[in-house]
């Protein structure tokens, strides 16, 4: 590997690490819009300068750095833009390169392009993504749902956060919505990503080249009973939700190894909130993944029924409400493959949403994936190599090179 590319690599790194970072837990806390977040999206804004690269804001909180007259091309006529990046928001204390490596890789590719002396044919941008992660306003990819139209613009206006700040308020005004002016100037997307897994650990290869993502979604579970003095009502008595909760996380798990399928009940709230309480409402959030969309279903209907089920025995009631769904995503076959050779690199598939997913929809969609050598994300043991990294900087500006020069 080039040395000076690594050391490239970690100057910009470094000039991120510190941002958002809990001193306790070692973890992210960079929700959209956060200060930490801010401070993020002005670092875009300097990179883009230093390399002259103007920045576009597209209403619903997406950045664009472009390298290249975009109002030249148009994806019908076979000149549209090619287009990277991922994004800077976290979920609670988060890894550090889910997300910004992509961006901070973008950059770099385009740099390497520069040096290698590359004048691309289409414009290259880099792109920030907003509220990918769905931590501050419950839906993932919102800001790219919102770009391609895949979530009514007043909808998301209205969603709120934990302390009633809606995205329209933080956004500074309600989002536009779908913008096809843009979106029909794009001709690929390709997102670089941290691998969220050990599959390239196991494959002993520094990058992959990601096949699809696996249907998944977001499911708010209520339960309600009657709260009532933990000291003086007898346990015959009680209408405790935090029971039917209780049964149903475990029926989540269980139905889940048993279809081979991945669910998480990783947040709860319960009212009032008190140890000498029984509670009176709980929720929880189901995040849902299978490898096919029927096997997604099952699996939900059936944590439905249990909970159900359970509830009447309980003296509860549940509800089942979705908040957001994403169907099996498959990305374009042409690129992966071409890009997989051009690469040499193995393919993968994932279980873990991203922007891609949302943009695949709408043009040719290619991900590339750096080794992360914990296999762990969405916590401070995320990690990956300086050198990984590198490579895969090099493998983002092979990609960018070989769709922006046809």
């Amino acid at each position: 590997m080039e040395e000076p590319l690594v050391e490239r690599f970690r100057e910009l790194w470094d000039q991120l690490a510190p941002i958002g970072r809990d001193a306790a837990s070692g973890g992210y806390l960079r929700y959209a819009w956060s200060p930490a977040e801010l401070r993020l999206r002005d670092w875009f804004a300097e990179q883009a300068a230093r390399r002259g690269m103007p920045v576009d804001a597209d209403g619903n909180g997406n950045l664009f750095a472009w390298w290249g007259e975009l109002d030249t091309v148009r994806a019908g006529d076979g000149t549209g833009a090619v287009l990277t990046g991922s994004h800077f928001d976290s979920v609670p204390h988060g890894g550090a390169y889910d997300g910004p490596l992509g961006i901070v890789s973008g950059f770099l590719a385009v740099d390497e392009l520069r040096q290698r002396g590359v004048t691309p044919a289409r414009p290259i941008g880099v792109a920030a993504f907003a509220e990918e992660e769905g931590a501050r306003f419950g839906v993932p990819c919102l800001g790219s749902r919102l770009f391609t139209g895949a979530i009514d613009p007043d909808r998301a206006a209205a969603l709120t956060d934990a302390d009633g700040v809606t995205f329209a308020e933080s956004l500074g005004g309600p989002p536009t919505g779908a913008r096809p002016d843009l979106l029909d100037r794009l001709g690929a997307y390709v997102e670089l990503h941290v691998e969220q897994g050990r599959g390239l650990v196991d494959l002993g290869a520094p990058v992959g080249v990601a096949s699809g993502i696996w249907p998944h979604g977001r499911w708010r579970l209520e339960f309600t009973g009657e709260a009532n003095h933990a000291g003086t009502t007898r346990m015959a008595d009680r209408r405790d939700p935090m029971l039917t909760l209780a049964f149903t996380v475990l029926a989540t798990n269980k139905e889940a190894r048993l279809r081979g399928a991945h669910a998480t009940v990783g947040r709860v709230l319960v009212e009032p909130n008190a140890t000498n309480a029984v509670p009176g409402r709980a929720r929880a959030w189901l995040d849902a993944r299978a490898a096919d969309a029927a096997t997604l279903a099952a699996l939900v209907e059936a944590v439905r029924a249990k909970a159900t089920d359970r509830a009447r025995r309980d003296g509860t009631t549940v509800t089942v409400v979705e908040e957001s769904a994403t169907p099996l995503v498959g990305f374009d076959e042409d690129l992966g493959g071409r890009l997989a050779g051009l690469l040499d690199s193995p393919v993968l598939p994932t279980a873990a949403g991203h922007d891609a997913g949302v943009l695949a929809g709408h043009l040719p969609t290619a991900m590339l994936f750096v080794r992360n050598p914990s296999g762990v994300s969405h916590s401070p043991a995320e990690t990956a190599s300086d050198a990984d990294c590198a490579v895969g900087v090099l493998a983002l500006a092979d990609a960018l090179a070989d769709l922006a020069t046809r």
